[in-house]
């Protein structure tokens, strides 16, 4: 806190009396942020799917999770209680954790995992972002079904920049095992190949009705004849980017990543893992009952992908719905192609900022980074079993041919706070070590990176710019890129090669959209700039939980600024120890 001479006590005193006159003879209008405690209690809990019963990791009994609703400028306090068997740790997706970095909840990284029987209070205030986010496990693949929606509405007495809807419905599209996930993951680990793909969909933890045993338990959203509706739709999938469509209605996208955005109309969206979409939906259509349904989009040519779609339904409530046509079949959207990637471009690019917004022309960290997958050789005296990738190898992923590895000891965090050597350096390459035709045939020997765990240095208050390209070692694919503790704006995105003397007058500069998670095109690369003023230890990473898991990650050393504010904050008594 910062210190106050004495003599500005007395002038202090006096404004603090006057406030809670004014406070309670109402003379003004006074505005307080709220502070949102809640519990949550991580704990294995029966879970029936497709005529199956497996014991599932959840919060507080449910699948998905507790939904949180908060106001620009409230605090969240939540106290995380660990009763599973596994480690666990909680990250709030998107919220930018100003000063805040040991509540961001990555394993290893801004903290050691709450150990079964341990707990630990995640405490944090949201900061100049409106609209939905949402918190998801950070450990192994817990993620699968620990998560949940975080809506952020205005601040009191403030509005939404559209007419207020008549109702908002968050819908946490998943993915669903019959098996343990964490058995899924270890086994892949333990053979070096692919693993098991999932066994269905969800909308809100439920398959829908065109899988076996499933229909009873549809989710049903309502709508009368004339609302407009807000549907917050959110990715929560492990693995898995997907469409999303409502039979015979068009959305109208007005946000994403808790960011307004300029309404723009569409009749399909595309998420990755870990984006969010705030569509307007109106009841304009013959009042009976639509399929809201998800499916694959598959980018990476070859590979295996759950084939199956996910259906919820929307439900007109108007007088003029009989019983009738209640009963009848719900309309199936045409859904495109999984392999779509014109259609998946085509809604990409149509994301601006809706208001003005400043983007910054001064680089001081002028960045490029490879993203893709790897194969490693079978090491020397392994048995062929732990060798079941391609051609007997094991798959890796990395970033700039360097594939990221989480510490066991401590966290990435508390290394740099405390000084402990041995932990990780700081020696995360600017470029590519070798350059090389991202995109084309890239020669075997590009295709094992080196393990390590490197950082990048950045500086309080610098501006970064990145080019994120994707290659086609092993195979080209759709990469949703992650960077906690900030927002970042994507300028631009294409196919093919960056080409710095081609390609930077597609850049905008006035009016980019402002996102936490950038899709980079199959193939292809996108273009992202962020002001480095949050300081802390922030991990950048695919939120394809296969591609992190193999490496495809690295992290950002943010230092502190000048003074209390531009410092981060002292970690808290509680915090779990390795």
């Amino acid at each position: 806190m910062a210190v106050l001479r004495k003599s500005s006590y007395p002038f202090c005193s006096f404004l603090f009396l006057l406030g809670l006159f004014l406070l309670f003879t109402g003379e003004m209008p006074v505005t307080m942020a709220k502070v949102h405690s809640h519990d949550f209690l991580v704990q294995a809990t029966p879970v029936n799917r497709l005529c199956k019963t497996r014991s599932t990791i959840t919060v507080n009994g449910m699948y998905p999770g507790p939904t949180l609703e908060v106001n620009n400028g409230d605090t969240l306090e939540v106290k995380v209680t660990n009763k599973a068997r596994y480690n666990v740790t909680i990250h709030w997706h998107g919220v930018r954790q100003i000063r805040t970095g040991w509540a961001d909840g990555p394993e290893f990284v801004t903290q050691c995992p709450i150990r079964p029987g341990g707990s630990y209070t995640y405490r944090f205030t949201i900061q100049g972002q409106e609209g939905t986010l949402w918190w998801h496990a950070h450990s192994s693949w817990l993620r699968a079904t620990v998560y949940g929606a975080l809506i952020i509405r205005p601040k009191e007495g403030n509005s939404y920049p559209f007419a207020k809807p008549t109702r908002e419905t968050p819908l946490l599209l998943g993915e669903w095992w019959n098996a343990n996930p964490i058995n899924v993951v270890r086994q892949a680990q333990r053979t070096g190949g692919a693993p098991n793909i999932s066994d269905a969909y969800t909308i809100n933890g439920q398959p829908g009705d065109l899988y076996n045993c499933s229909s009873k338990d549809t989710t049903i959203v309502p709508i009368n004849t004339g609302e407009t509706n807000l549907l917050r739709v959110i990715n929560a999938a492990l693995n898995q980017e997907l469409f999303f469509q409502v039979a015979n209605h068009k959305l109208t996208v007005v946000g994403a990543d808790a960011s307004y955005v300029k309404p723009f109309t569409t009749s399909v969206l595309m998420l990755g893992p870990g984006q969010t979409c705030d569509v307007l939906i109106t009841a304009d259509q013959p009042p009976v009952k639509y399929y809201m349904a998800a499916r694959a989009y598959v980018s990476a040519q070859g590979a295996p992908f759950d084939n199956t779609t996910t259906t919820a339904i929307l439900e007109y409530k108007s007088a003029a719905c009989s019983a009738k046509c209640i009963s009848v079949k719900p309309v199936m959207p045409n859904l495109p192609a999984f392999n779509d990637t014109a259609t998946v471009t085509a809604f990409t690019t149509s994301f601006r900022s809706r208001g003005k917004v400043f983007v910054p022309n001064k680089i001081d960290h002028n960045l490029f980074f490879t993203v893709g997958l790897g194969l490693n050789n079978c090491p020397p005296g392994a048995s062929n079993s732990s060798c079941q990738g391609p051609n007997g190898t094991r798959f890796t992923a990395s970033m700039n041919n360097h594939s990221f590895v989480l510490p066991s000891n401590f966290s990435l965090l508390q290394a740099h706070q405390q000084g402990i050597p041995g932990v990780f350096t700081t020696d995360f390459p600017a470029n590519p070590p070798v350059q090389f035709d991202y995109t084309g045939n890239v020669s075997r020997s590009l295709w094992q990176p080196v393990s390590g765990t490197r950082l990048y240095r950045l500086k309080y208050g610098e501006t970064v710019q990145i080019v994120l390209q994707g290659t086609s070692i092993f195979t080209a694919e759709n990469h949703p890129i992650h960077l906690h503790g900030y927002d970042f704006f994507i300028i631009a995105e294409g196919f093919g090669n960056f080409n710095p003397r081609r390609d930077t007058s597609k850049f905008n500069l006035v009016d980019p959209p402002l996102r936490n998670t950038a899709p980079v095109p199959v193939g292809g690369w996108a273009v992202i700039r962020f002001v480095a003023d949050n300081p802390g230890v922030w991990l950048m990473h695919c939120h394809l939980d296969v591609h992190i898991t193999w490496g495809l990650a690295m992290a950002f050393l943010v230092e502190n600024g000048v003074g209390e504010l531009q410092s981060i904050e002292h970690p808290p008594e509680d915090l779990p120890v390795c």
